[in-house]
């Protein structure tokens, strides 16, 4: 609570500002208008074309496979302001500021000003990715406009309610209830997408809006017949064709509707910052805090190491006797054993799989190959269900003192822990390809065959990753017409991806520009793979301490 003759949270922080070391001046900020301007300028016609490339209709199947890329993006923000607090606050003004006897509302009113600008810039986002996805069949301005409304509300009522849940337990929970949905509603508009590539070609949106596809047919049978595909997907890509093909009106009043009810949650937001509990918000800054600094200072692979302490913090685990196992394997198998006390991750690595098709399908590929965006979802997904499972080898990295104990060198542990990341991605890949096939983005051919044949490079780039060393800030900056590039970050990124892309690069040749006969490159990716891993091993060097 705030006495009467406390001085106000801004009158604090222009006291501050005043006495600040190098406050910025008015060339800063000509500065930053003039870059902001030049980016505008630079990025309307992109815009412009994207826009005018909006209009018109499209098929049933890119439709149903672009709105679940939309939903599943839309759950992942919902999913990341619920993880984030979303509250916080800098560490100076956690520290003294927050238990000051200051008006919790004024000194909270920054950062959700700031939540504010985020959920907008994200609900455009997703207005453009909503339009891009359903068309616009007339009237484009007016669909643009009700689309930014509805992406922007959406996010804002998320947003709005991430801050509810934070402050309140009364609303505790329904942020998870809604991810569920979102996924599952996900997955509903996936299955009809592969449903809907059975329909003729020139069945769009506005013919299931209108009747005259015969939506009953869809499955390569008439109307009177029963047709492959279940009755709730035909409702499904009904429903998906009436979105699509709403008339203006209808547009209208659900913008209208997403609008009046972020603005609702938003004023019930505002008012619950006054209410907001301390400690919320110090853990809030402290997670924001610890993220902030391994990210941009120190090593964003300290990440994963806090998110797998939490999670295995408040459980309690049975002892079990050591397997017998050779020494290698026996120090692999935790690595087995932690994988497989988690089944959900292990749902959502199968489940994953289908995300290469679902774009491929989303983006209108055909048998000519599925193209750049499609090949890069492969390589990279691959690439992070492989870095799933290494955790061993990155506490080995930092710690080599249960290697030592087992008396097990560098070059036999790392390739007993290959193992697993090389059995996850061939078997991840060798899905993803034959969804690409099923969906017609790859023409007919054993094109799972290329799992099992880059399963060796993928563990290698995993076992690189997670074993590289922390960003190094050191390193020069190289200055480009585009703004100034880190080397340092830059490099860190790439390390493990390079081994990956070049074990796999008969794959990526292969799914660019897909030949006549598989046989060449097949064999050829066949040996690149162990050939890298068998490379990698041979070059792998103990870590040195500095």
């Amino acid at each position: 609570m705030s006495s009467p003759h406390s001085p106000d949270p801004a009158a604090v922080r222009w006291f501050l500002r005043q006495r600040r070391q190098g406050s910025t001046s008015a060339l800063d900020r000509y500065v930053t208008v003039f870059g902001v301007a030049l980016v505008g300028v630079i990025a309307a016609h992109p815009i412009s074309s994207l826009l005018a490339s909006m209009a018109g209709t499209t098929t049933t199947a890119r439709m149903s496979a672009g709105l679940a890329l939309v939903v599943l993006a839309f759950a992942g923000f919902t999913a990341a302001a619920r993880a984030a607090g979303p509250v916080a606050l800098s560490a100076p003004d956690a520290s003294w500021l927050l238990p000051a006897p200051l008006g919790r509302r004024a000194i909270l009113g920054r950062t959700a000003r700031l939540l504010l600008v985020a959920a907008v810039m994200a609900g455009a986002l997703l207005g453009l990715a909503l339009l891009a996805v359903l068309g616009a069949p007339d009237r484009l301005l007016w669909r643009l406009a009700g689309a930014l409304v509805v992406g922007v509300g959406a996010t804002v009522s998320t947003m709005a309610l991430a801050v509810l849940e934070q402050a309140s337990r009364l609303w505790d929970g329904w942020l998870g209830i809604a991810t569920g949905a979102l996924v599952t509603l996900a997955v509903v508009l996936s299955v009809a997408a592969m449903g809907a590539r059975t329909a003729r070609p020139a069945l769009t949106g506005a013919d299931l809006m209108t009747g005259a596809g015969n939506v009953s047919g869809i499955g390569g049978v008439t109307g009177g017949e029963a047709g492959l595909v279940p009755a709730v997907l035909h409702a499904v890509l009904g429903a998906v064709g009436a979105v699509a093909a709403a008339p203006p009106a209808v547009v209208a009043g659900v913008a209208v509707t997403a609008a009046l009810t972020a603005a609702l949650l938003v004023r019930q937001a505002w008012a619950t910052l006054d209410r907001m509990p301390a400690g919320a918000v110090l853990a809030a800054s402290t997670r924001a805090a610890h993220v902030t600094r391994a990210a941009v200072l120190l090593d964003p692979g300290a990440l994963t190491w806090i998110a797998e302490d939490n999670h295995w913090k408040a459980r309690r685990l049975r002892s079990r006797r050591w397997p017998s196992l050779p020494a290698p394997a026996a120090l692999a198998w935790h690595d087995w054993r932690r994988l497989a006390r988690r089944p959900g991750r292990l749902i959502a690595m199968a489940a994953s799989a289908a995300l290469p098709a679902i774009l491929a399908q989303a983006l209108g590929v055909t048998t000519s190959g599925p193209g750049v965006p499609t090949a890069a979802a492969v390589l990279a997904g691959a690439v992070a269900v492989a870095a799933a499972a290494v955790a061993g080898a990155r506490r080995d990295g930092d710690n080599p003192t249960l290697a030592r104990l087992a008396a097990v060198g560098l070059r036999p542990a790392l390739a007993a822990r290959a193992m697993l990341p090389a059995l996850l991605a061939g078997a991840w890949t060798a899905a993803a390809l034959t969804g690409l096939t099923l969906v017609g983005a790859l023409p007919a051919g054993a094109w799972w065959a290329f799992g099992p044949a880059v399963a060796p490079a993928v563990a290698a780039g995993a076992l690189r990753m997670a074993r590289r060393r922390p960003v190094d800030h050191s390193m020069p900056v190289i200055d480009t017409p585009g703004g100034a590039i880190p080397t340092g970050p830059l490099l860190w990124a790439l390390t493990g991806v390079d081994v990956a892309l070049a074990g796999c690069l008969p794959a990526v040749v292969a799914l660019l520009a897909p030949p006549d006969g598989l046989a060449v490159l097949l064999v050829a990716q066949a040996v690149t793979g162990p050939l890298m891993l068998a490379t990698y091993l041979l070059r792998a060097r103990k870590p040195t301490i500095s």
